[in-house]
């Protein structure tokens, strides 16, 4: 009984550390910022895009509803840390300001000429 504790054991903490290798994170840059959305009386938040590139692929990124984001704090051009969790994804700028997304597009970056 004890030897197939310690195996669950092992399997479980095999487990985890695969499972925390599927994040991607780093710098990218931001290629676009647009809006995504008409706001309405129910919906009053503004839906964005995020289109950004890392190395091997072009993302686009999607707000929910429920975040409130100011198109300022995310300047085009600029180089945001970013995290990707399968479809789910983090874009922080400079000073510190996080917003969360939902990938909704990726497409392989266009090999340089």
């Amino acid at each position: 009984m004890r030897r197939f504790k310690i195996v669950v054991l092992v399997v479980l903490m095999c487990s985890l550390t695969l499972s925390a290798d599927n994040k991607l994170k780093g710098t990218t840059m931001l290629k676009n910022l647009q809006p995504a959305n008409t706001p309405d009386k129910n919906n009053k938040n503004q839906m964005y895009d995020f289109i950004f590139v890392n190395a091997d692929n072009t993302y686009t990124c999607r707000t929910n509803r429920d975040t409130k984001l100011k198109a300022t704090d995310f300047v085009v051009g600029e180089s945001p840390k970013f995290e990707l969790d399968g479809d789910k994804a983090k874009l922080k700028n400079v000073p510190g300001k996080e917003a969360k997304c939902t990938v909704v597009r990726v497409e392989k970056a266009a090999a340089p000429n």
